[in-house]
């Protein structure tokens, strides 16, 4: 196993971990933006009012989207175990 083999595995480790977290965390900070906005248009400084919405936001994006990124995950654990005969010599 050569560096860069590693490094192909580490590079395509990285890339399916950003490409599957960014839906949920998009979708959080869409929601956390709009959250500030509408407490600095409402002066309300509550600190606890960001919570609630951004984990109802998430676990929706979690059930909408759940399929396709664990299918991601399961596509890269299986080339990388595809591969495996490769990476021992």
């Amino acid at each position: 196993m050569t560096i860069n083999d590693v490094t192909e595995i580490m590079s395509s480790g990285l890339y399916t971990i950003i490409i599957t977290a960014a839906p949920v965390l998009l979708v959080s900070l869409v929601i956390g933006l709009v959250v500030s906005i509408f407490q600095t248009v409402t002066s309300i400084q509550e600190q606890t009012l960001t919570f609630v919405p951004k984990v109802i936001g998430i676990f929706v994006s979690l059930m909408i989207l759940g399929h396709w990124m664990l299918n991601n995950m399961v596509e890269y654990m299986a080339n990388l175990w595809a591969d495996f005969t490769i990476y021992i010599k």
